[in-house]
């Protein structure tokens, strides 16, 4: 069987969960490289990974290691650069979403996509792959609930893993381009428009952290579409309960609810605080699966010449959404795009 021998750049939680898949659960590929500037990374790449050619360096890591491609898990606004040094180096490459923290970044990878079309280039919206998910874009793909016209998305973070929110507040963009891009990339899909403007809001009830750092631990976005459609957007950091991703797709005749419980499993507790349905507690956790999906995709388009699902430009287009969004949110004003 031929494989795609892949470079990780990047091994914090979700760098470990794509590490992971690469190394043991997709058969095609073969995890050959790690790059951190986080030696306790590289140790782990070693010693749970079994890697030992490791690299604090990326330019080294693209000229040195035995490399078909790259997986790129790193701080958001190093995403693009990263991109067009690997693509021009010969790689095919798999990027975690944001694809940039502006829009001149992201042209700036859509600029090596378009000079190496001969490669493969794939933006890690997960949710795409889940199974729910999937499935609700074949119904609306196939006229079951009419003509969709509103999408109402949630997704809030664990309370119990707000400090590291916290920790990165000053760096991470904006509770928007942060949080709520994976969201906004579903509205467009599931919709099949393009945002034309939006209003945002933001609040701080609970960690004045936020505020400090110039962000916002909870966010509501309104936005409108090309072709008549709405969307609402509700970020946060705070669930008390657990990790909370929830999405509504309204149409003419008929509506989908997608995680309106945001369950753990199937299992309900009965005891002394009533009939009680356990929450699923992360994002590794709740898309595990769709994590393994498009890896795959991504390793069986780069060995085929198959053109990925969730190409760059979805990447562009949703981050300038996000930046409009971020505009409105603090200047509160409607923002046209």
């Amino acid at each position: 069987m031929k494989k795609l021998n892949i470079g990780i750049v990047g091994l914090g939680r979700l760098g470990k969960v794509h590490a992971q898949n690469i190394a043991y659960k997709i058969p095609n590929s073969e995890l050959t490289a790690a790059c951190s500037i986080v030696p306790a990374e590289l140790d782990f790449a070693k010693s749970e990974l079994g890697i030992n050619d490791v690299y604090s360096d990326y330019r080294e890591m693209l000229a040195k290691a035995n490399l078909d491609a790259v997986c790129i898990v790193t701080t958001s606004s190093e995403h693009c650069w990263q991109i067009e040094a690997a693509l021009d180096a010969g790689k095919h490459v798999f990027s975690e979403k944001p694809l940039g923290v502006d829009v001149a970044q992201c042209k700036q990878a859509e600029a090596a996509v378009e000079r190496h079309p001969e490669l493969t280039f794939m933006l890690g919206f997960m949710r795409r792959y889940d199974k729910s998910y999937s499935y609700a874009k074949k119904l609306i793909d196939n006229g079951s609930i009419g003509t969709p016209y509103l999408v109402k998305a949630t997704g809030i973070d664990p309370e119990a893993l707000v400090q590291g929110a916290i920790k990165f507040a000053k760096t991470s963009g904006g509770i928007f381009l942060d949080m709520a891009i994976h969201d906004i990339d579903l509205c467009r899909w599931f919709l099949n428009s393009e945002a034309t403007e939006v209003y945002a809001m933001g609040s701080t009830f609970k960690h004045p952290e936020f505020r400090e750092a110039g962000d916002d631990e909870t966010g509501v976005a309104v936005y409108k579409f090309s072709n008549g459609a709405m969307a609402m957007v509700h970020v946060g950091r705070t669930a008390p309960y657990g990790y909370h991703v929830e999405t509504e797709i309204v149409g003419t005749d008929g509506t989908i609810r997608i995680s309106a419980v945001p369950e753990k499993n199937l299992a309900q507790v009965y005891n002394s605080n009533g009939v009680c349905t356990e929450c699923v507690g992360s994002f590794p956790e709740r898309f595990e699966e769709a994590y393994l999906t498009e890896m795959q995709e991504f390793v069986d388009c780069a060995l085929t010449g198959k053109k990925p699902g969730v190409n760059v430009y979805d990447g562009t287009k949703s981050t300038a959404i996000g930046y409009a969004t971020t505009e409105a949110w603090k200047t509160g004003k409607i923002v046209k795009l």
